[in-house]
């Protein structure tokens, strides 16, 4: 997963594909346990671009985005917001909503 920051968000939510942003910090044990899931499922999604921001180190990017509670994940396409999800999820829910996704993007 590329490590994004303020510099580099808005070059990377910008491009013509998926690009799915996992707000987390080091000190949120939800964020933990949602970490392997993103990454095994980065693996599955080759078209998608999977990225993190942490949240205590690039809180201007968090308040642009409305991020009050962590891990919330927004998923991207040309810069607008295409479905989110927030907390900690199950495999199974994190990949129907990379799918809603992809399918709101075909559409």
């Amino acid at each position: 997963m590329k490590v994004l920051n303020e510099n580099t968000f808005d070059e990377e939510i910008n491009k013509d594909k998926l690009v799915i942003v996992d707000f987390w910090a080091e000190w949120c044990m939800p964020c933990r346990m949602l970490t392997p899931i993103l990454e095994k499922l980065e693996k599955e999604f080759t078209d998608v671009e999977f990225a993190k921001l942490n949240t205590d180190e690039n809180p201007n990017v968090a308040f642009k985005y409305g991020i009050f509670s962590i891990p919330t994940v927004l998923m991207f396409y040309k810069g607008e917001v295409v479905n989110s999800f927030v907390g900690a999820m199950p495999e199974s829910v994190v990949r129907r909503e990379i799918e809603k996704a992809i399918e709101k993007i075909k559409a």
